[in-house]
């Protein structure tokens, strides 16, 4: 079930406080989320897509980056059209990498996204650190009886 093509259809960033603001209890959510999937032939599915990073302080909404695109799915289009029209959801196969490939493409983008706005990465930063040697073991004499 491999995904044919991704495209972005509108990307949209903003930052609603000043860079030299101080943000106390600062919490970014990530979101994607399916608006629409339509079968576009026997076994490919076009599905609409958004995905949010929202940027929240304890006292106010710092920011905001959403992405809209697209992408062709391939398998079993009709039963995913069918689960998707009557239920509001998809297999739970196809929902995995569907979701993963939407996150996969989005999140370096909106890394992109948020260093021109000046906020935070949407995504922690790995924490290097290194560990201390320990100390030396004092040297003792082997004992003589």
């Amino acid at each position: 079930m491999p995904i044919r093509s991704f495209e972005f259809t509108s990307v949209d960033g903003r930052r609603f406080a000043k860079p030299s603001d101080r943000w106390v209890n600062l919490r970014v959510d990530n979101n994607s989320t399916v608006t629409l999937i339509t079968e576009v032939a026997e076994r490919q599915a076009s599905i609409d897509f958004r995905f949010t990073a929202n940027y929240r302080a304890a006292d106010a909404v710092i920011g905001l980056i959403q992405l809209e695109g697209s992408l062709v799915w391939e398998g079993d289009a009709k039963a995913l059209v069918r689960t998707w029209s009557s239920s509001g959801q998809m297999p739970p196969d196809a929902a995995n990498e569907i979701h993963n490939v939407i996150m996969t493409n989005c999140v370096p983008e909106a890394v992109l996204l948020s260093r021109e706005l000046r906020l935070p990465p949407p995504v922690p930063i790995p924490q290097v650190s290194f560990a201390q040697a320990p100390p030396p073991e004092k040297h003792r004499a082997p004992e003589v009886a």
